[in-house]
């Protein structure tokens, strides 16, 4: 199985058995970090196997609001790890207009997904986005997406139509999709039935997106993502010809390509 988004970091915080599920599942993850502490140790869980992890960092678009003074530190760790080679995609970035204290910040997260955005194409790197209330912001970028290698929309939170638009406009994307799925969201239900299967992805935002009555998302969580994603295109009579699993599999090693590897 294949985590396309997922916080080892955090997630071993709340979890210690973590890495050992993982490798039980044998789930090959995308690991997300602001800081270097973080990407310090999902590199450390590299090292033994690199094939199997995919490296991200960014300034995540909540940083501003929620602490300031950590924005530049983050930053400059980001544009690091970049020139040292070291990372396999730039995320997660992008907008967070949820409430109003990250809408106060919204003049700094453009800033800052400006850089991301000219990082990732300069550098030939997959750009992985956390969008909430904020999907117009995404198509005012439409022209400049499309000279990025990949789009990784991580817990796609749009509708069916916003995802083909930007399909039909040339942007190299993939729709990540995990527990909101399994929680009866209608329109992620209906994004994951009526997507093109070449453009899915599976992820637990681990340990941010827990399933019904737990404390946290983990590795194991992927199981039910993938029967609920299966049960609801076999349903709709849009499963593709070869296995949904191998498929997403496939999309995840080649939407997190890099010059890395």
């Amino acid at each position: 199985m294949t985590d396309a988004h997922c916080h080892p970091f955090d997630l071993a915080a709340r979890f210690p058995g973590a890495e050992a599920e993982r490798q039980q599942l044998n789930v090959a993850c995308a690991t997300s970090a602001w800081n270097l502490d973080s990407f310090v140790y999902h590199e450390s869980l590299a090292v033994a196997d690199k094939a199997t992890f995919r490296l991200c960092f960014a300034v995540h678009p909540q940083l501003a609001a929620m602490d300031a003074g950590a924005v530049q530190a983050s930053l400059d760790t980001l544009y690091r790890l970049v020139g040292e080679k070291r990372l396999d995609a730039i995320g997660e970035t992008g907008f967070d207009l949820y409430n109003e204290s990250f809408k106060g910040t919204e003049k700094a997260q453009d800033e800052l997904f400006a850089q991301h955005l000219e990082l990732a194409i300069s550098n030939g790197l997959a750009l992985v986005l956390h969008i909430r209330r904020a999907m117009h912001k995404v198509f005012a970028y439409t022209k400049a997406l499309r000279r990025a290698p990949a789009l990784i929309f991580h817990s796609w939170s749009g509708t069916l139509h916003e995802a083909e638009s930007l399909l039909r406009r040339g942007i190299n994307a993939w729709f990540s999709f995990g527990a909101p799925i399994a929680l009866n969201h209608k329109e992620a239900m209906r994004c994951c039935t009526h997507l093109p299967a070449e453009r899915l992805l599976t992820e637990t935002d681990a340990p941010y997106q827990p399933l019904r009555s737990a404390a946290f998302s983990r590795y194991a969580d992927l199981s039910l993502t993938l029967q609920t994603m299966h049960s609801l295109r076999e349903q709709a009579g849009t499963l593709p010809a070869v296995p949904l699993e191998s498929l997403i599999d496939a999309n995840f090693h080649c939407c997190f390509s890099s010059m890395r590897f």
